[in-house]
């Protein structure tokens, strides 16, 4: 199984739609944005990519509340399963006792990836290149005896994603 984590893509649609087409080539099932994707359009990207997707509001997606009914957006912090797996996604990294088999967040704009005591941490990192001049996103791997978080980043005019893969047994 192959899930597409994103996370503080602002302003910047042309770069969510560049990390979900680019995801989306390499497989991915499912769609998590773990907030602050601020404007409507980066929600029809989501709706729209085809995926099986989820979102949580984060802190500057108070527009956005309008919209709630009409896209898969939820309060942080949001439990789901997929598979057999229990999912915590936020945008504010305040709920990050482990409570899930997997938990995402976003807001600080830094990847980061651990996996203690049996629960993996996500953090996507940003899409939309505001704090340093990379577009971030991961492809999370999920296989029966092990996890494979692929980090993505490119500077937002280049051709090329470079990765960085890091493996874990589950």
């Amino acid at each position: 199984m192959k899930i597409a984590i994103l996370s503080d893509s602002h302003r910047k649609p042309e770069l969510t739609s560049d990390a979900i087409e680019y995801l989306k080539s390499l497989g991915a099932q499912y769609l998590l944005h773990a907030g602050d994707l601020e404007i409507k359009e980066n929600l029809d990207l989501l709706k729209n990519s085809g995926l099986v997707y989820v979102s949580v509001f984060g802190n500057n997606d108070n527009s956005l509340v309008q919209y709630q009914n009409d896209y898969i957006i939820k309060k942080e912090p949001y439990y789901f399963k997929i598979k057999n797996l229990k999912f915590k996604m936020m945008h504010l990294p305040f709920y990050m006792n482990p409570d899930s088999d997997i938990i995402i967040s976003g807001h600080t704009h830094i990847f980061e990836q651990k996996y203690i005591n049996n629960t993996l941490y996500i953090n996507p990192g940003e899409v939309c290149a505001r704090d340093k001049p990379l577009t971030e996103c991961v492809m999370l791997e999920i296989n029966e005896n092990e996890y494979i978080i692929t980090y993505n980043y490119k500077k937002p005019d280049a051709e090329i994603w470079e990765t960085k893969e890091f493996k874990y047994d589950r």
